[in-house]
């Protein structure tokens, strides 16, 4: 259940000193091949860290070898400087595992505006080179959490094949091609072409689906990577279909460690005209800081759902609007519906369905609540 679960990759995690806290915080992926082809997808924000910069340059040609991550600091908005750390971690992994510098890609996260302590980060790339192991991919989830309260994997069988992978975020989740630090193996025999097809294929409907706090990330990375140790070339719809669960359940992880949420909300969209109007509206409800707080307090309040409706493109009639809280249709034809009072919110888990009734498409995004942990734990981030 880790990014080691495939054959051919080893991984490693240590504390290099780059947090206070003296936490893990740096950690390496290495792929043994035979093959290394890889794939990846980053943030969109026009605002990227270095890191991101370092990392789509490397992957021009559809290989790597390694990744090298690190918490404790984004290496975002740093200047040249910056960029020269990037290359150097870069630099100092390749020659720690005998790859190339070129085909090593860079993942920091953490406090932005602040440079690295590059004397630590390198004694800590040499740290982890030296620890790196086949049952190393718990350790790596660890060391690249930040405000996460939990690390993140997952994995998934092909038929003599493996998907595996690692997340970290709680924060600053919003989509933009990909969202927070993810990091997929796989030892499928698969072209750069094929992994890219699946990878965006499954970001497009699971981390794109993910809005904590409609906050985008100068750092968001998702990497596939293929070792071919397996010798087995999957039919490119079951490598997908891998893939994406692979990355709906970290992707549901992180929902669920939300920087203090008390309740995971799945925002259900059916009967859109189209599936862009089924995410248009999914992504209005799920950044309605009023519904947010109303079903943080248990109150089922569906008119707020109907406000966030109302501010987007999406075709509808406003008369036709059916809303169901936790299953129970609060909302029929734009009007009252069943008594608010049948609706349950007492779990942690919240469902809000909404009905177009304007044509055959759906979407789900996921989201959670508002609370008074939140607004505290992201006051005092920097300090």
């Amino acid at each position: 259940m880790s990014v080691t679960a495939a054959q051919g990759f080893l991984a490693s995690g240590v504390t290099a000193g780059i947090k206070e806290s003296g936490d893990p915080d740096l950690a390496l992926v290495v792929n043994r091949g035979p093959s290394r082809a890889a794939a990846g997808v980053f943030t969109s924000n026009r605002v990227q860290a270095a890191p991101v910069r370092w990392s789509r340059h490397a992957l021009a040609d559809g290989r790597l070898s390694a990744v090298v991550l690190n918490s404790g600091g984004a290496n975002a908005c740093t200047g040249p400087g910056g960029t020269e750390d990037a290359r150097e971690m870069a630099e100092r992994t390749a020659r720690a595992v005998d790859a190339v510098p070129g085909e090593v890609a860079v993942c920091s996260t953490g406090l932005i505006g602040i440079r690295l302590p590059m004397d630590r980060v390198t004694d800590g790339i040499a740290a982890a080179a030296e620890r790196l192991s086949p049952e190393g991919g718990e350790e790596a989830a660890v060391a690249i959490k930040t405000t996460d309260s939990v690390h993140k994997t997952a994995a998934a069988a092909g038929a003599d094949w493996t998907v595996g992978g690692m997340a970290k975020g709680a924060g600053m989740l919003a989509p933009g091609l990909a969202t927070m630090l993810v990091v997929l193996t796989t030892d499928a025999d698969v072209s750069a072409d094929v992994l890219d097809s699946a990878l965006r294929e499954a970001v497009r409907t699971t981390f794109d689906r993910v809005d904590s706090d409609g906050c985008m990330s100068t750092n968001d990375t998702v990497l596939l990577l293929a070792s071919g140790a397996s010798r087995v070339t999957p039919d490119p719809a079951d490598l997908t279909a891998a893939v994406h669960a692979v990355c709906q359940d970290l992707a549901r992880q992180l929902v669920a460690d939300a920087e203090g949420a008390s309740k995971e909300i799945e925002v259900e969209v059916v009967g859109a005209a189209s599936e862009a109007d089924a995410v248009e509206v999914g992504r209005s409800i799920a950044r309605n800081n009023l519904l947010k707080c109303a079903l943080h307090g248990e109150d089922p309040n569906w008119g707020r759902v109907l406000s966030a409706i109302g501010t987007t493109s999406a075709r509808f009639d406003p008369d036709l609007l059916d809303v169901a809280i936790n299953g129970v249709w609060v909302c029929r034809d734009g009007s009252e519906g069943e008594p608010r009072d049948k609706v349950d919110l007492s779990d942690r888990r919240i469902t809000v369905t909404v009905d177009l009734r304007s044509g055959d498409s759906r979407a789900t995004i996921w989201t959670n609540d508002l609370t008074a942990e939140y607004v505290h734990e992201n006051s005092a981030y920097s300090s």
